[in-house]
């Protein structure tokens, strides 16, 4: 046995599936934290995606290994889309000018809330890896290190790229409303409940993902000073 993989095969087979696993899901975290850094400072920027892809790879590390079992939990998929619903909308809300309106705690509030969306959103995620892992510590380690320079690199080029161009600031927004209601309706006990079927699950997370920009925008053109807002809404 290699490493917790029985041949060789199966163990760069494995690799192989993490290494994609980490490039497709390192986009959810990279939204997030590039929408909670981008109304920071220049130089507080660096810091606050440094800080969240640390905190969200502590996250990983202590978690991975009881996602099965807390997947299956009821009502825990809910509340953790209802928090990245309501993450989103405040993140679209933000200000941002980056004129100094936020107060010296905001790198920390940033911090908060990446990883408040990490363990919301991020039990899917963990799963796959430590699926594709088999059990597997080197894999697991290898998996959550590897994540992180995909999620550096991309929540610094996104964070960019919405101070230059606002659109993609309600982009992540709609990302994010996607997530939150694919995990509120795949909840087991909403699916109990309500047994939705394929349609009905669609139609539920383009709702969550048209209300989240809805509500963000409207939010937008009623409270003019958003950095007061912003104070308002702080956790």
């Amino acid at each position: 046995m290699l490493l917790g993989i029985e041949s060789n095969g199966g163990f760069f087979a494995a690799l192989a599936s993490i290494v994609m696993i980490d490039i497709m899901l390192a986009g959810d975290n990279a939204v997030v934290i590039a929408m909670a850094v981008r109304s920071l400072p220049p130089r507080s920027k660096t810091t606050g995606i440094i800080l969240g892809v640390a905190g969200a790879i502590a996250v990983r590390v202590m978690c991975t290994f009881l996602m099965a079992k807390l997947l299956s939990v009821e009502y825990l998929k809910m509340m953790g889309g209802v928090l990245i619903l309501w993450i989103a909308v405040k993140l679209l809300t933000e200000d941002p000018s980056g004129n100094g309106s936020y107060r010296a705690g905001s790198l920390w509030k940033a911090f908060w809330m990446i990883i408040v969306a990490d363990i919301s959103m991020g039990t899917d995620n963990m799963l796959a890896v430590a699926a594709a892992s088999h059990g597997s510590f080197f894999l697991i380690g290898f998996g959550l290190l590897l994540s992180i320079p995909f999620v550096v690199f991309t929540s610094s080029l996104l964070a960019k790229m919405m101070d230059r161009y606002p659109v993609i600031l309600y982009i992540g927004a709609a990302i994010l409303g996607k997530i939150g209601g694919e995990l509120i309706i795949t909840d087991p006990a909403v699916q109990a409940m309500l047994k939705p079927s394929e349609f009905s699950t669609l139609a539920f997370i383009l709702f969550s993902t048209i209300a989240v920009v809805a509500t963000g925008r409207l939010l937008q053109l009623t409270k003019p000073d958003v950095g007061s807002t912003s104070d308002h809404l702080q956790p």
